[in-house]
């Protein structure tokens, strides 16, 4: 039996095109709507999975009052209870998310409810934060693997599974409990049925504020990658195109 705690965040949707607040420390949300980041879809699914074996999974997201949408996104999918850390993002760096998951996970563990393993999204896909998952395994203590795909849980092991430098797949090994961070690709996460939908609607979230003011992300600035130029070549009109269109196909290699 297994339980599993697992941490995602709302991000502002960037499918479209993404913009910067004024103060370039945030992505500007004014004119997109909210998601969580393909890593921890994977990691919500892992959870579900871990814990069909008799344990439970648990959602938290440290966020506004309006994250509970991504709370019960999870909790329709298989997750069984969730906590929003309510509290504004925007001043919130990797150290203080840590810290405010381990006060949580301690209040569980002194009530009586223990996660034996944490999953995690491998970044942050609005800040690029690569740093959440090791803070958190440090502050409770815990093994850490970073960018796993895929788990498994057996006799007080988690077996971890991530892909090599060289393509290959790279195999961990840690007792529980464990903080793991997930990328994805290694599992396909499901999407909420209509009933799963309805029970999420039920479940009681449980709010709690953070211990303590943040001291804040540090960081300099976001900076967006410049536009990939795009050119476009006109071969020619009507009929009189045919000779260069099949040239351009010879120089790309294309043959019959």
């Amino acid at each position: 039996m297994t339980n599993v705690l697992v941490c995602v965040k709302r991000v502002p949707d960037s499918s479209g095109e993404v913009l910067l607040s004024a103060d370039a420390q945030s992505v500007d949300a004014r004119f997109v709507g909210f998601t969580v980041s393909p890593h921890e879809s994977c990691a919500v699914e892992l959870a579900v999975k871990i814990a069909e074996d008799g344990g439970a999974a648990t959602v938290l997201t440290l966020g506004p009052d309006d994250a509970v949408e991504q709370l019960r996104a999870a909790l329709g999918v298989g997750c069984t209870a969730a906590v929003l850390i309510e509290a504004d993002l925007v001043g919130f760096g990797p150290a203080d998310v840590a810290r405010e998951i381990a006060a949580v996970v301690r209040d569980h563990e002194a009530a009586g409810t223990t996660y034996d393993l944490i999953l995690l999204g491998n970044d942050a896909a609005d800040t690029g934060d690569f740093q959440v998952g090791i803070r958190l395994a440090y502050e409770l203590g815990r093994p850490v693997v970073n960018g796993i795909k895929t788990a498994e849980v057996a006799d007080g092991v988690a077996t971890l599974h991530g892909d090599s430098p060289d393509g290959g797949v790279e195999t961990f090994q840690v007792p529980l409990p464990a903080v793991a961070t997930v990328l994805e690709g290694g599992v396909e996460p499901r999407y909420p049925t209509i009933t799963g939908r309805m029970k999420a609607k039920k479940v009681k979230i449980e709010t709690v504020e953070p211990r303590q003011p943040p001291a804040g992300p540090h960081r300099l600035k976001l900076t967006l990658p410049p536009a990939q130029p795009s050119t476009v070549e006109v071969l020619g009109e009507g009929s009189g195109s045919a000779t260069a269109v099949v040239d351009l196909l010879q120089s790309l290699g294309v043959t019959r």
